[in-house]
């Protein structure tokens, strides 16, 4: 399982909300399981290339609503030793700031 989170920045816009709003259209669509986060979105994919195409995607979507100049950056959790899922990570967070 591949956890990837992703910002995309139409440069020169100063509201972001109607371009992300069409990211999550775009990975309701491809049917991604994703989280919505205020300064970026995590997609949980099978591979890396997934991962790449559908940020591809959206990356070119901005261009195609209107952009001039697009910024995206990607980070990328690939572990390959078991299954780890998003709410896995958070889970394993919370329990440890309880102390348990």
């Amino acid at each position: 399982m591949v956890i990837v989170e992703f910002v995309i920045v139409p440069l020169g816009e100063t509201s972001l909300s109607k371009y992300v709003a069409e990211v999550v259209k775009l990975l309701k669509a491809k049917g991604i399981k994703y989280q919505l986060t205020p300064m970026s979105t995590i997609i949980e994919v099978g591979t890396v290339r997934e991962a790449f195409d559908v940020i591809e995607e959206a990356h070119e979507l901005m261009f195609r609503l209107g952009a001039k100049r697009v910024s995206t950056t990607i980070r990328i959790d690939d572990r390959r030793d078991k299954a780890v899922h998003m709410e896995d990570k958070v889970r394993s967070v919370l329990e440890k700031a309880r102390g348990g």
